[in-house]
C-alpha cells in the first residue's frame, strides 16, 4: 500500500468515510500524503479500531466534547459483532444481528470514519501512518483488539500458519472467517471436533465454552455421529466452572470432552495432530485458537509491556487505573488490548461489555484533560451471559464487579450464576440491545 497513489476525494466531500466522487477532481495521495486537514483550534481524537470500544469512545468523545474532531479508523467495511457471534454460528440470531453498518453511527454521532489500515504511528510527531495518508492527532486511542500469536505454535512457518489459518481459524477476529467458521459448523458431519483454548489472558474467557455447548448442541439436535474435545491449558473449566460442566454432564455427555491441563506443545495440521502436555490428539476437523495478543497496532506503536526479565508481555504498557500508556499519555488503551491491572486477577475480562465501559471512560479522562480538570479515575465492570442448551434456551452467566484496596490496588469479585435458566436469555437481549442502542445508534 505505500508503493501506490490513490485517488479519493477531498475530506469534505465525504459524510463519514473518505471515498472516491464523480462530482468533484480526485486528489491525487499516497501513504506519505498529510489528510484530512486540521479544522481550526479543535482538538483532534484518533481513534484505531472500530470495534466495541473504539465505536464507544468515538460517541462520547463527541458528546463530551462538542467542539472535537474526532476520526474513527477501521479496516473493515462493517461492524461484527463478538458478543452473539456463537449464538449466530447456530442460527439463534441472524446476521443483521451481529453484523450493522458504520455510518449510522458516525453520521448521527458526527465523528468522521475512515476505512483504512494502520500501518504505523510517528508517536514523535503525533501521526498516525495509514495506507490513506497521514493523519495528526492531539490524543490517539488505540482500539485494535487482538492478533493470534501463530508464532508461539509454529515459529516462522509461514505454510503451517496459512494454512491453519485457511481450515482451522476460531474467528475470534471478526472478519471473513466468520462465515467460513459457520460454513464448518453447519457442514459437520461427524467425527472428532477438537477445539484448543489459548492460555489466559484472552478474549472473552467464558465464550470457547459457550461455542461447545451450542455446537453439540446441533450435533444433538440433527444427530450427527460426532463429538467434541476441548483442550484447555487451565487446571479447570473457569469462569463459570461449575454451569458449564454441568451442562456437559447433563445435556452432552457423549459428545463434549472436556480435557485440563492441555497446553498445546505441537500442532501439526496437515496430518491432523496436536500434541499438548495432557497427551497427544487426533481430530477429523479443529477450530485452533492459538495464544493471543495485543493488536498489530500495540506493537507497531511500540509500547508493548515487558516482564521482569525484559521480555514482551503481548500486551499495552499501560497506566491501569487511567488507561495511557506508561511512556506516552498521549496515547490510550481502550479494549482487548488493554496490559495488567491488577496482582490479583491480572487483567480486565477481554470482552465486549469492559471495551464499551472503558471506551465511556477514556473518553470522559480526555474530556477532563481538555477541560484542564483533574482526571477522576474510575472503574469498570463486566457482565457475560453464555448459552449452553438451545432446546430450550437456557443460558448461564457470570459477573465481575471492582473496587480498590486500601494499598490502592484494584480488586475482583466474581460472582457466578450457575444455573442455567430461560431468564438469563432474556436479560441477555436485553443487554446487548442496550449496548447496541449505545454506540451503534439502533
Amino acid at each position: 500500500m505505500q508503493r501506490r497513489s490513490f485517488l479519493i476525494a477531498p475530506p469534505a466531500l465525504a459524510l463519514g468515510a473518505i471515498a472516491t466522487s464523480a462530482m468533484a477532481a480526485p486528489t491525487i495521495i499516497n501513504a506519505q500524503t498529510r489528510i484530512l486537514p486540521r479544522e481550526g483550534s479543535k482538538p483532534r481524537i484518533v481513534i484505531c479500531g472500530g470495534g466495541w470500544g473504539g465505536m464507544t469512545a468515538a460517541r462520547y468523545l463527541r458528546e463530551l466534547i462538542p467542539n472535537s474532531d474526532v476520526v474513527l479508523l477501521e479496516r473493515n467495511a462493517t461492524f461484527w459483532s463478538g458478543p452473539m457471534s456463537n449464538k449466530w454460528l447456530v442460527d439463534i440470531v441472524n446476521t443483521d444481528f451481529v453484523n450493522h453498518d458504520m455510518l449510522r453511527p458516525a453520521n448521527r454521532y458526527g465523528y468522521k470514519l475512515l476505512n483504512t489500515n494502520v500501518i504505523g504511528f510517528e508517536r514523535d510527531k503525533r501521526l498516525v501512518r495509514t495506507a490513506h495518508g497521514l493523519i495528526e492527532y492531539d490524543y490517539l486511542i488505540l482500539s485494535g483488539g487482538i492478533r493470534d500469536a501463530w508464532d508461539a505454535w509454529f515459529g516462522d512457518d509461514e505454510r503451517a500458519i496459512d494454512y491453519t489459518r485457511a481450515h482451522y481459524a476460531s474467528a475470534y477476529i471478526p472478519n471473513q472467517q466468520m462465515l467460513s467458521l459457520k460454513r464448518k459448523v453447519q457442514d459437520f458431519k461427524g467425527g472428532t471436533l477438537v477445539m484448543t483454548l489459548p492460555p489466559p489472558p484472552h478474549r472473552c474467557p467464558p465464550s470457547p465454552y459457550e461455542r461447545a455447548c451450542l455446537i453439540a448442541s446441533h450435533i444433538k439436535k440433527n444427530k450427527i455421529p460426532g463429538k467434541i474435545v476441548i483442550l484447555d491449558p487451565k487446571p479447570k473449566i473457569a469462569p463459570i466452572g461449575v454451569g458449564y460442566k454441568q451442562a456437559f454432564d447433563e445435556l452432552y455427555p457423549d459428545i463434549i470432552t472436556h480435557v485440563p491441563n492441555a497446553r498445546v506443545q505441537e500442532v501439526d495440521p496437515f496430518n491432523k495432530r496436536i500434541k499438548t502436555m495432557a497427551g497427544e490428539f487426533k481430530f477429523d476437523d479443529a477450530i485452533l485458537m492459538p495464544p493471543h495478543q495485543a493488536a498489530g497496532m500495540v506493537w507497531q506503536a511500540d509500547l508493548i509491556g515487558k516482564d521482569a526479565a525484559g521480555k514482551p508481555t503481548g500486551w499495552a504498557d499501560m497506566h491501569p487505573r487511567l488507561f495511557h500508556a506508561n511512556t506516552d499519555d498521549r496515547v490510550y488503551f481502550v479494549g482487548d488490548l488493554m496490559g495488567a491491572i491488577s496482582p490479583q486477577f491480572g487483567h480486565y475480562p477481554k470482552s465486549g461489555h469492559v471495551a464499551n465501559y472503558i471506551g465511556r471512560i477514556v473518553a470522559k479522562n480526555i474530556a477532563q484533560r481538555i477541560a484542564g480538570q483533574e482526571v477522576t479515575p474510575m472503574l469498570p465492570d463486566n457482565l457475560c451471559y453464555m448459552m449452553v442448551n438451545t432446546e430450550p434456551q437456557e443460558e448461564i452467566s457470570v459477573k465481575f464487579e471492582y473496587e480498590v484496596d486500601a494499598k490502592g490496588q484494584v480488586i475482583q469479585q466474581q460472582i457466578d450464576m450457575d444455573v442455567r435458566t430461560a431468564d438469563l436469555v432474556k436479560e441477555d437481549f436485553a443487554w446487548i440491545n442496550d449496548r447496541f442502542k449505545d454506540f451503534l445508534a439502533i
